[in-house]
């Protein structure tokens, strides 16, 4: 099997960059006036130039659009990249050290949703309107790391006057693509830009191996979590006794009993407990598990609906144990129960005392006495609805209508989560708190 191809550097070993920069600047000039160049660029340069050219973009200013805050986090959620930020910034930690490189991540549409580096470097890029939520698409910018990374599907560097852009002639940029292990298709790029001073043979090289260990990370996290599901869903499949399987939130089969074996099932993107015609199955009734979907096909009487599959599923959030918070699930095909973090716990427990739901401020307000800190909420909510789909619902954050929630409390209220400091847990232990029940429809 072919691998990827070997990242091409802008300025090979030994070869002079401001040689090279002038070199390329005739070129574009040339080219761009439509005379004969004296050289020809190199060819994923040119193939891109071809490109720009051939859909009318001028040498103009970017594309200014620019995300909104709340859209950005919604981006950065639903990007499948949030995983492998620490990965990416270890190993490229050496290049913005210096404080001369900006570091970027961007999804599959070169949206810019994180960048860092030092404040004059940044400063630099802002100019460009290099700013996090601005669209870094080679349509939108012309050639550049990242946007042409995107179109070629492999690692790029632009030096200088290879960018299509006037204005970017003074950086330099490495990008290369990051690829969902499970599907190979591009999610994301990571690039590496500054002066184009700072332009180095290796830069492009060192930020493709970072994207192939993000990868590796991806594919290494997603085994853990079909682990995590296979080992919780095994012995409930067994106790069933019928057709049934065990499935991620993407659909991911992680154990089948009875069944033809199945790689991955398409889920519909707002899926719930209860019974869901799916493509690959037909009728099937579905219940929530940590991290996925528990899914039996639906035959005769089940597929038109009986009273056993239309009773809600029954939650119940045990924190009577100070040292082992839960969360407990008993559904008409089995029953689970899932060991909670302390921060987990406290979500939980604030959702649990408000049934009518939470807005993230609210929440905010919560777990750390400041409604300012919505991104960290939105970002421990995002994990929470991944790691129990069908349980919780959003605008505002509470327990899905479609379950019965109780909670189980300490005997003493005051040994309610005793490591926690969270407002709403401090109020709840002076206050006492009330037996919790809500939901079923």
């Amino acid at each position: 099997m072919q691998g990827p191809p070997v990242p091409e550097p802008a300025v090979a070993v030994g070869e002079d960059p401001r040689s090279y920069a002038r070199l390329m600047s005739a070129v574009y000039d040339a080219t761009m006036a439509g005379h004969r160049a004296p050289a020809r660029p190199r060819e994923v340069i040119g193939e891109s130039w071809q490109r720009l050219i051939a859909s009318g973009m001028q040498d103009r200013g970017p594309d200014t659009t620019v995300v909104e805050m709340g859209g950005l986090e919604m981006l950065r959620r639903s990007s499948g990249l949030m995983d492998v930020l620490d990965e990416i910034s270890r190993g490229l930690e050496s290049l913005v050290a210096d404080g001369e490189n900006i570091l970027v991540v961007a999804d599959a549409k070169g949206r810019v949703l994180w960048r860092s580096g030092s404040p004059s470097v940044l400063m630099n890029a802002d100019r460009l309107g290099f700013i996090e939520g601005a669209n870094w698409g080679e349509g939108a910018v012309g050639t550049n790391a990242i946007g042409t990374a995107l179109v070629s599907q492999r690692a790029v560097q632009v030096f200088s006057a290879e960018h299509f852009l006037r204005s970017h002639h003074s950086w330099t940029c490495a990008g290369a693509p990051i690829r969902d292990p499970r599907t190979s298709q591009v999610i994301g790029v990571v690039d590496v830009s500054g002066p184009a001073a700072t332009v180095h043979p290796t830069t492009v090289a060192l930020v493709d191996a970072v994207a192939r260990l993000a990868e590796s990370h991806l594919r290494q996290e997603h085994d853990r979590t079909l682990n995590r599901l296979r080992a919780l869903a095994a012995p409930i499949l067994a106790r069933m006794g019928s057709p049934a399987l065990a499935v991620d939130t993407d659909g991911w089969v992680a154990a089948v009993d009875a069944m033809p074996l199945h790689n991955r099932i398409l889920l519909p993107e707002r899926l719930g407990p209860g019974r869901v015609r799916l493509a690959t199955l037909g009728m099937c009734a579905v219940e929530p598990l940590p991290g996925g979907w528990l899914v039996r096909p639906a035959k005769g009487d089940d597929a038109e609906g009986g009273a056993e599959q239309d009773r809600p599923s029954q939650v119940t959030l045990d924190v009577s144990d100070p040292d082992t918070p839960s969360l407990i699930m008993a559904g008409a095909f089995g029953s689970w129960r899932h060991d909670l973090s302390l921060r987990h716990a406290e979500i939980l427990c604030a959702l649990a005392f408000s049934p009518q739901g939470r807005s993230a401020p609210q929440l905010a307000e919560d777990l750390y006495g400041d409604r300012s800190k919505v991104v960290t909420v939105r970002a421990e909510m995002s994990r929470l609805r991944k790691q129990f789909a069908g349980i919780l619902a959003a605008q505002p954050y509470r327990f899905a209508a479609s379950i019965e929630l109780s909670v189980r409390y300490p005997a003493d209220r005051c040994l309610l989560l005793p490591p926690s400091n969270a407002p709403a847990i401090r109020t709840a232990r002076m206050a006492g708190v009330p037996a919790t029940t809500h939901g079923g429809q």
